[in-house]
């Protein structure tokens, strides 16, 4: 077993753990505040420091619960499950005075976590300004956490409760706010929206020490970033450093002598131990602050920095959402994946893709665990951008998945587009049954139905001719394959397939083989 290194703080995160560590006077963590959400229908953390032995009273409505803070100033009460109701005051007393946070809604409170897509504001998204200008939601509450790293656990972040406004909206995640406002309206009850996602990070970031040293097919992350931080000198890239940058003043003078550009300032390399990309740095100082605190759920927008290990992502994936729930200790509370959208130039099918392969994984870490989901969107990318620009839709398929799941819309509400069930092969064709979840297959506006690939034994694909039989199932054959044995969907990096349902949401890629694919054998970062 891997000996978990101890390891620096960055220098913020170690003048906030001082700052609690030595405190005296009543503080809770910032996630409590005015304008904050609780979580409805379930026990809810309420917890701070004090003084040692200090008595500390907390009161929301007609409750009122007392804890004695311990040897090390900690303290911690648990409200009863909560009704939504009026706007109230929640109080914290000591002997040394009260802390009273104003216009505490209770009703359910998400997180929104992952990479870039998720991190896409509204403001960089479609209509923007539209977007902002009905953005005066005040049942929508907005919590924003600061991109940090650490290298161990922390307990709080420097972060604020805000009103959903024209003001506030614009720099918070699109996907978040569109899923959270969706819920909102549908469920007639106020949103909390937990937003702590980081561009460009890894799924290993995001999952505790303890799940990555515990699972033997993670080990090569870790040996990885061990040797990395093992070869990294603070003296000698201090030096490397210096004479850069002696290097650079004397260009960047002749530029200026020259009338030209000067070049580029160069960077000191950084310890990896502080990466946003290094094993648990986001777990430790954006994930674990938050565990304590009631949610609903977690939806989750990752996996480009991750396509290049697809295989490995199927239990790098399901290890980071076990990992979140043992830490929060609520149970196997809903977790909600998006896939990864069409991207890169348009291809054949037939040619082996990381992104197929990472979908494919995304849907395998979801099936391997209770409660858990992946949204389909295939059908909203762009061939020349990663970050697609219609988060509308991304957090409205979000968004069916927990109305249906969660909340008890199955019977009005449409849960996805298809998803694969199987596939039988005679007569030299395949026939593809689907799981429609209560809507019946369609192509796009009545379209000839493209996007399928066909095989035989010799496993070389080719595309197909294809057509919807019935409401749940799909022919597929081709000429050139009179004995298939295997059929893929929307198999490839940027997908044009046109199978959807009849509420227009795509189906869901997927293989009916198991052949080794692209990523098979990577396992390092």
């Amino acid at each position: 077993m891997r000996l978990i290194p101890v390891r620096f703080l960055s220098t913020t995160l170690c003048l906030i753990f001082v700052s609690i560590a030595s405190a005296q006077d009543l503080k809770l963590p910032s996630v409590f505040g005015s304008h904050m959400v609780m979580q409805r229908e379930m026990p809810v953390p309420v917890w701070g420091w004090a003084a040692p032995d200090e008595k500390v009273t907390v009161t929301f409505r007609d409750q009122t619960k007392t804890a004695t803070a311990d040897s090390d100033g900690k303290w911690s009460v648990k409200l009863d499950a909560l009704t939504v109701g009026d706007p109230a005051t929640l109080t914290v007393s000591g002997k040394n005075g009260d802390v009273t946070f104003e216009d505490v809604l209770v009703g359910e409170v998400w997180v929104c976590s992952g990479q870039s897509n998720m991190q896409w504001s509204v403001e960089r998204g479609l209509d923007p300004d539209l977007e902002v200008a009905a953005g005066n939601r005040p049942d929508v509450r907005l919590f924003q956490v600061p991109m940090v790293t650490a290298t161990e656990p922390q307990e709080d972040v420097e972060a604020k409760w805000t009103h959903c406004t024209p003001e506030t909206l614009p720099g918070f995640t699109a996907v978040g706010y569109h899923f959270g406002h969706t819920l909102q309206e549908v469920l007639g009850v106020p949103v909390g929206l937990i937003q702590t996602a980081w561009g460009g990070t890894r799924a290993e970031a995001w999952t505790s020490p303890e799940m990555l040293a515990s699972v033997e097919e993670l080990k090569p992350i870790l040996t990885t970033w061990d040797e990395r931080d093992a070869a990294y000198n603070a003296k000698e890239a201090q030096a490397k450093f210096d004479a850069a940058m002696a290097e650079w003043e004397k260009a960047a003078e002749a530029a200026k002598a020259e009338g030209k550009q000067p070049p580029r300032k160069p960077k000191m390399e950084q310890d990896p131990r502080v990466s946003p990309h290094h094993d648990s740095t986001l777990f430790n100082a954006m994930v674990a602050p938050l565990t304590p605190v009631a949610i609903r759920g977690a939806i989750w927008y990752q996996g480009e920095s991750n396509a290049s290990r697809a295989y490995q992502y199927r239990t790098l994936m399901a290890s980071m959402i076990q990992s979140w729930r043992d830490d929060w200790k609520q149970g196997d509370f809903p977790f909600y994946q998006v896939q990864l959208a069409n991207f890169r130039a348009i291809a054949d099918e037939a040619v082996g893709s990381d992104w197929a392969e990472l979908r494919e994984a995304q849907v395998m870490a979801a099936e391997a665990l209770p409660n858990a989901g992946v949204a389909c969107i295939t059908d909203i990318g762009a061939a020349l951008d990663i970050h697609p620009k219609n988060k509308l839709d991304v957090g409205r398929r979000l968004a069916r998945l927990a109305l249906v799941d969660n909340y008890g819309f199955g019977d009005t509400i449409t849960r996805s587009g298809a998803t694969f069930d199987s596939a039988e092969f005679k007569d030299g064709k395949a026939i593809v049954k689907f799981n429609t979840h209560g809507s019946d297959l369609a192509t796009w506006y009545r379209e000839p139905l493209t996007g399928f690939t066909i095989a035989g034994d010799d496993q070389n694909w080719v595309k197909a001719d294809s057509r919807v039989v019935d409401g749940n199932t799909v022919e597929v054959s081709s000429k050139y394959v009179p004995n298939p044995v295997a059929v893929r969907y929307n198999w490839a990096d940027n997908p044009q397939g046109n199978l959807f349902n009849t509420k227009m949401l795509p189906a869901y890629p997927f293989r009916s083989d198991d052949w080794p694919g692209v990523t098979v054998n990577n396992v390092n970062p």
